[in-house]
């Protein structure tokens, strides 16, 4: 995807995170974890949020770590898709 693809689209939240899993079609679970501190007491808190992404050549397995980007919605859950894999699994 060219830059000037990405200026006329706008912008699109991006997030990395590790595949946890892979057994649907064209689909993968991503894990996102992030530090936050708590409102009321300031502690950093370790925040984990799941998302499903549209992988449209199965090409990530589990344990792979991955860049995805917001999109339309592509089904009830699935509003995430795949934009590169940085870093395969030791696997």
């Amino acid at each position: 995807m060219s830059e000037a693809t990405v200026q006329t689209r706008g912008y699109r939240k991006e997030r990395i995170g590790v595949v946890v899993s892979d057994v649907q079609d064209k689909t993968i679970v991503v894990k996102v974890d992030r530090r936050t501190q708590h409102p009321m007491y300031k502690k950093v808190v370790k925040v984990r949020r799941k998302f499903t992404a549209h992988d449209e050549k199965n090409e990530a397995k589990v344990g792979d770590t991955v860049r995805i980007a917001e999109t339309r919605p592509l089904s009830k859950n699935k509003c995430w898709r795949l934009i590169e894999i940085i870093s395969r699994s030791a696997e």
